[in-house]
């Protein structure tokens, strides 16, 4: 049977999320774009048109919730409640049969479909998304490892915010009126990413090719962890020509022949003397520590090498723990050269534990709630405010902050991370009756709250939503 091999239409990058009533938000998965043949012979074709059948058979399930339509969407592995690209990578590379059964059952893939483009043999790439999207509705039932992708219509900020809360790397914009334009980047779909940043040195660069013969093809970036350099990866975008230029100057006066470690297979290296900083832009931190979708920022000419620790990434996979340190998220977030909010410093102080609830003007308004503990704070936002007696309200776990942010009021600069204006609801002492991962209940003794509050997790929302409700 002849057919269309259909091509993925494509997102351009916005700067900011937005609302709008003429747009739909949708989640930007972090996984293996695929486009489903739901016919005879069945067919699961990557971007590079690729056959994955046979690499993720749980998703041949699609046989049984539908017939003789095409469709496009994201498979995505699940892992401690939100997708794991490296997780994906490990399933893409199995080759045996046995590998590959291990992994589906250890590691199922899911796929995420969010479009149709054919049904009957009709082809519906001139339709509008909306009258697609209704379509595909009618067309597939969701299963064990098929899902519909969920969205919402003109509430895109709202929807950006409650994405990085879940640990998602961010919202793709959608035209409620746009036509499936296959391999193009119209603008009529848009992908919004928070990228983290890390300051790392410059140990080398790749020989370059191309337009980029004559000066480089990639820096080889790394961190230390105490002494020791640790390399992770190579950042090749970025670069203004003037800044290509700058760099192989400084360049031609630090070259080495001391390799701080082994290069990648098939790279001609030029190793530097670790004296240059640059800061660095990437998705997530992947277990085999390496910076996903890197992408070079700027020079930093005020940072000294040695101060690249890997404290400082989001994401240590190193020590297994989302965190190196309980604040090192808190401190690779913020430019204490230009924000007043106090350095990540862990303090255990003896007596009683305290609490602050601070009011936060940010592009939203919400509350921070946070509880002293091994030093630190345990923070929560609280969109909606500290509840009364018989309500429920959302609180979404945030990075622990440091102990003398409980004293923290002021001005947080535009374009720094929490921008607005922080200041001091309540605040006092507490007493804790029970904390557990899933549950903690707590009796506060401020100035304006007093008695037990209780915090539930939403295991079902994500590992990041909690519940938080005043006992009687």
């Amino acid at each position: 049977m002849s057919r269309h091999n259909y091509r993925p239409m494509l997102a351009k990058v916005a700067e900011k999320a937005f609302s709008n009533k003429d747009w739909i938000f949708e989640v930007k998965w972090d996984g293996f774009r695929a486009i489903a043949y739901i016919e005879e012979p069945f067919s699961l074709k990557s971007r590079n048109m690729k056959e994955l059948k046979q690499s993720f058979p749980e998703l041949i399930e699609l046989k049984k919730l539908a017939s003789n339509i095409v469709v496009d969407g994201e498979i995505i592995v699940m892992r401690e409640g939100k997708p794991d690209f490296q997780s994906l990578l490990e399933r893409g590379a199995a080759v045996s049969k046995l590998e590959i059964q291990r992994h589906s059952s250890k590691l199922p893939a899911v796929y995420i479909v969010f479009d149709i483009l054919e049904k009957d043999g009709k082809s519906l790439t001139s339709l509008p998304l909306m009258k697609r999207k209704e379509i595909l509705k009618d067309s597939l039932k969701e299963g064990a490892n098929v899902l519909l992708c969920d969205f919402i219509e003109e509430k895109g900020e709202a929807y950006f915010e409650s994405a990085l809360a879940k640990g998602l790397e961010g919202i793709v914009a959608k035209r409620k009126d746009s036509e499936y334009e296959e391999t193009l980047r119209t603008g009529s779909w848009l992908k919004i990413k928070k990228l983290k940043t890390c300051d790392c040195v410059i140990f080398g660069y790749s020989k370059g090719s191309k337009s980029r013969n004559a000066t480089f093809g990639a820096l080889l970036i790394g961190v230390y962890d105490g002494n020791k350099p640790v390399y992770l990866g190579k950042v090749g975008t970025g670069f203004t020509q003037e800044m290509i230029r700058l760099l192989i100057d400084k360049f031609e006066k630090i070259k080495t022949q001391v390799a701080p470690f082994k290069p990648e297979t098939g790279d001609i290296v030029t190793w530097l003397e670790p004296k240059l900083v640059c800061e660095v832009a990437y998705q997530v931190l992947t277990r085999d520590m390496r910076l996903r979708m890197a992408r070079f920022k700027r020079l930093r000419d005020d940072k000294l090498p040695s101060e690249c620790i890997i404290d400082q990434i989001v994401e240590n996979k190193k020590t297994g723990h989302t965190n190196s340190t309980p604040l090192s998220e808190y401190a690779s977030k913020r430019r204490f050269e230009e924000t007043p909010e106090p350095k990540a410093s862990i303090e255990k102080k003896k007596g009683k534990l305290i609490f602050v609830i601070q009011e936060h003007h940010a592009r939203r308004l919400h509350y921070d709630l946070r509880l002293e503990k091994d030093g630190v704070l345990k923070s929560w936002a609280v969109p909606k405010g500290i509840p009364e007696v018989g309500q429920k309200v959302l609180a979404v776990e945030v990075e622990d902050h440091p102990y003398d942010y409980a004293s923290f009021e002021g001005e947080i600069p535009k374009g720094q991370y929490g921008a607005g204006t922080v200041k001091i609801w309540d605040k006092g002492y507490y007493e804790p009756k029970l904390w557990e991962n899933d549950k903690i209940e707590v009796t506060l003794d401020g100035n304006r709250l007093k008695g037990r509050y209780i915090l539930v997790r939403l295991k079902r929302a994500g590992d990041k939503d909690w519940l938080l409700l005043k006992g009687k």
